[in-house]
């Protein structure tokens, strides 16, 4: 569904198109005359992103192979969402047609695609390895596209192999597959997809770490533009306005009062007033990598007991930090800020952190692996995962502070410095 924002946006966009640049400038010239200070300062961040290249993809290509030789793999079959982008650069959307990327451990990829699509898909390939030499399958509305697949795995000489499938395939092709091609061994492809994912290269930290500077800065501008009596809805749209003058897409959540204790949130409409607590979750996207920043404050002044809240969750944050590095489990990562909060009194388990310390990230906001207990991964350098602890009391506030962390070689980073207060959650007051 298209938000009211982007809504407006592609009005201004119809209105150039339609030779009404003139008032469209002028219309920005005056919007932007009203925009608070510290959201109309800001400017765009957009050369400072650099696309990842077909070189690139290249190589994600050939970690691919590797990992199908260890996992026993003879293809892995992609279809619409991130690890198809990830491997080929195809960003596709088409519902119930069937368009895939077929990834072979040994020949050249090819693809499945819906006939009256093969312009758009072509147009997408330049981007992939195999640019315009792509081998393209096309089946007609009234044909079966999954015998142009099975046609495809004899060809590659896999008709009886094993074929692992990306996680977001849904039932309904898998089936198909399945019937077309009776001999092969469906499997998830997961051990390849998030093989691959999960350690990121220096071109992705550097677009994560833009990512989280984008957010934090849009962060602080709206905060410094907000005042008392906006709607949650109001200042989500600050938000979003700043997001549009930075040039990247993003979103946020913003929950306010007691609602800041329910961890995902509340639809009631909320309104901020002085002493209020409030919470703001998410982050935007810069070429297809994602940040994910929480930030808790208090219009105004602070509680003790919230004070004290904020202390716990701002050191079980940082014991994480300094616990993460290669070699660790997933789970003790989990465990040093959980054991934080529970010997603050607010435990045992899940009872007022009520979920896992954090989640993997890179091209979607949650990605593998986990930090989670129970998760024995081992931690690699230039894995990247949200540091979120939180405590949540039912009825009264919640806080959570979260920073995107990175792997290093012998430790772990924050790409943005820590909150270091309810009152100055930026620091910069």
């Amino acid at each position: 569904m298209i938000s009211r924002r982007r809504f407006l946006q592609a009005g201004t966009v119809a209105g150039i198109a339609l030779g009404t640049a003139p008032l469209a400038r002028a219309s920005s010239e005056a919007s932007c005359a009203a925009l608070p200070p510290s959201i109309a300062a800001l400017k765009s961040w957009k050369d400072q992103a650099i696309p990842i290249t077909k070189e690139e993809r290249m190589a994600r290509q050939e970690n691919a192979l590797r990992l199908m030789a260890a996992n026993h793999l003879d293809a892995i079959v992609l279809m619409e969402g991130t690890s198809l982008e990830y491997f080929s650069g195809i960003r596709w959307w088409g519902g119930e047609r069937f368009f895939a990327m077929v990834l072979p451990a040994k020949g050249a990829a090819f693809y499945v695609c819906p006939a009256f699509e093969e312009a758009r898909a072509r147009e997408q390939m330049v981007k992939t390895p195999d640019g315009e030499h792509a081998d393209l399958r096309v089946w007609q509305e009234d044909e079966n596209p999954y015998q142009r697949m099975a046609q495809g795995f004899k060809d590659r000489g896999i008709a009886t192999g094993t074929i692992g499938l990306d996680e977001t395939v849904l039932f309904v092709f898998d089936d198909g597959i399945a019937k077309a091609a009776p001999q092969v061994k469906l499997t998830s492809a997961t051990p390849v997809t998030a093989g691959c994912r999960r350690v990121k290269s220096d071109h992705e930290i550097a677009l994560m770490r833009l990512a989280s500077k984008v957010t934090l800065t849009v962060y602080e501008a709206a905060y410094r533009a907000l005042k008392a009596g906006m709607t949650r809805n109001q200042f989500q749209e600050l938000i979003g306005t700043a997001y549009d003058r930075v040039g990247f897409p993003g979103e946020v959540s913003v929950q306010v009062g007691e609602f800041t204790a329910v961890p995902h949130g509340s639809v009631t409409t909320q309104v901020i007033r002085e002493g209020s607590i409030v919470l703001m979750d998410d982050g935007c996207s810069v070429e297809g990598y994602v940040s994910d920043i929480t930030r808790t404050f208090v219009f105004g002044k602070a509680t003790d007991k919230m004070k004290s809240v904020f202390d716990i969750v701002h050191r079980a944050q940082t014991a994480a930090l300094k616990t993460a590095r290669p070699g660790i489990e997933c789970q003790a990562v989990d465990a040093a800020a959980r054991k934080v909060i529970t010997d603050a009194g607010y435990g045992p388990d899940y009872k007022f952190f009520r979920h896992r310390l954090g989640h993997g990230m890179g091209m979607d906001g949650h990605e593998w692996p986990y930090l989670v207990r129970g998760n024995a991964t081992l931690l690699a350098p230039n894995m990247t995962f949200s540091d979120e602890p939180g405590i949540y009391i039912p009825g009264e506030f919640g806080i959570r502070l979260e920073d995107d962390m990175h792997v290093t070689e012998s430790g772990a980073e924050l790409f943005t410095p820590q909150s270091p207060s309810l009152e100055d959650p930026f620091g910069a007051s």
